[in-house]
């Protein structure tokens, strides 16, 4: 018989070493597929990882796509150090979206200074209004706070395409479900000539950097640590439960909603039936594969963000199906889980033991 058994000591280094062995894995399996769909693995791998960072207009879309993956990951990292099991990030992306368009439609024939501020603010109140609604039944109700997070990232879904049908729908675009195009005053500005890489990366840099400070030089980063490794003893010391839950799910919230928001106006310009390809799904594993660290999530933002470039370019070049890159996610996430386990516990014989 095999039974699982939990390590006494946990190796520091195979912590560390858990997401390359992942990466390593991932890419190992990735061969065999791309073997298996009559596709050169080499070739493949290397449009897949290595084409994204072939010339400047790549970087800089591979810089657009590392944006709202850091966003939501950096809050999702949060929230995951204090055991709320936020899996909402997408639908509060979607939210601050919606927000931050309806508020941008206000502007269409203004130039007002405030515009781009108060259209981002819209973004990030409306992420934090979205992500409060699981929070209060969570910790009102004892709701699942990973069902509520998931069913909700639906109703943005679908509360987001009745508004480009609807309400939000440009009365001149002969019909299309899309709203107008924001005016220049809503827009971020983009940083280089080539691509359209914006102010959102700096912004997702920013915050990362602000979790980093929260996370390890104030009070209340280190109730959260506490509370997510001991919440009994956090309780103990006195720490509010609720109060850490609330200020790291609408911390996160806000995140995906300036995430949200920072797609519309920025890359799309406007708002239209699709603002993400799963980028709150995605943070998920950024989360993961950043070690539930800001400055790890960086790294990871922009490891998955080459995918996301890899599988178009992959699509073009060798005709991959892009759902590849979704698997490879899934796949990645498999591995990284399978690593973490097998730091914690090992499989041992209970013959071995009666011997």
């Amino acid at each position: 018989m095999i039974r699982v058994q939990a390590r006494t000591e946990q190796s520091t280094l195979m912590a560390f070493a858990s997401p390359v062995l992942a990466i390593v894995l991932t890419l190992i399996f990735g061969s065999i597929l791309f073997s298996a769909l009559d596709k050169d693995p080499v070739q493949a791998l290397h449009v897949l990882l290595i084409m994204p960072l072939s010339d400047a207009y790549n970087i800089s879309e591979m810089f657009v796509k590392m944006g709202p993956l850091l966003l939501c990951a950096v809050g999702l990292s949060l929230c995951y150090r204090a055991n709320m099991w936020n899996i909402g990030a997408e639908g509060q992306l979607l939210a601050g979206a919606l927000g931050g368009s309806a508020m941008a439609l206000q502007f269409v024939d203004s130039n007002s200074v405030f515009a781009l501020p108060l259209t981002l603010l819209a973004g990030v109140v409306s992420g934090m209004l979205w992500a409060a609604i699981p929070t209060f039944l969570k910790l009102n109700f004892n709701s699942n706070l990973i069902l509520t997070t998931i069913m909700l990232n639906y109703i943005a879904l679908y509360l987001l395409i009745w508004a480009v049908h609807g309400p939000l729908r440009d009365p001149q675009g002969f019909g299309f479900p899309e709203s107008a195009l924001f005016s220049d005053a809503t827009l971020l500005p983009v940083l280089t000539d080539q691509g359209r890489v914006h102010l959102g990366v700096v912004f997702a840099s920013v915050f990362a950097l602000v979790a980093w400070l929260i996370l390890s030089k104030t009070h209340l980063g280190f109730k959260i640590r506490v509370y997510g490794s001991d919440a009994p003893a956090a309780l103990y010391a006195g720490f509010s439960s609720k109060a850490i839950s609330w200020f790291v799910m609408l911390f996160a919230g806000g995140l995906a909603g300036l995430a949200g928001v920072s797609e519309v106006a920025g890359p799309i310009g406007q708002l239209t039936p699709v603002v993400s390809p799963g980028y709150g799904y995605a943070a998920i594993i950024v989360a993961y594969l950043g070690r539930l660290h800001p400055a790890g999530a960086i790294v990871a933002s922009i490891f998955l963000a080459i995918l996301y470039m890899g599988g178009d370019l992959a699509q073009i070049e060798m005709g991959i199906p892009i759902a590849v890159v979704g698997m490879f996610q899934g796949v990645l996430l498999f591995f990284l889980l399978a690593c973490d386990f097998f730091i914690r516990y090992r499989l041992v014989s209970t013959r071995d033991q009666v011997a």
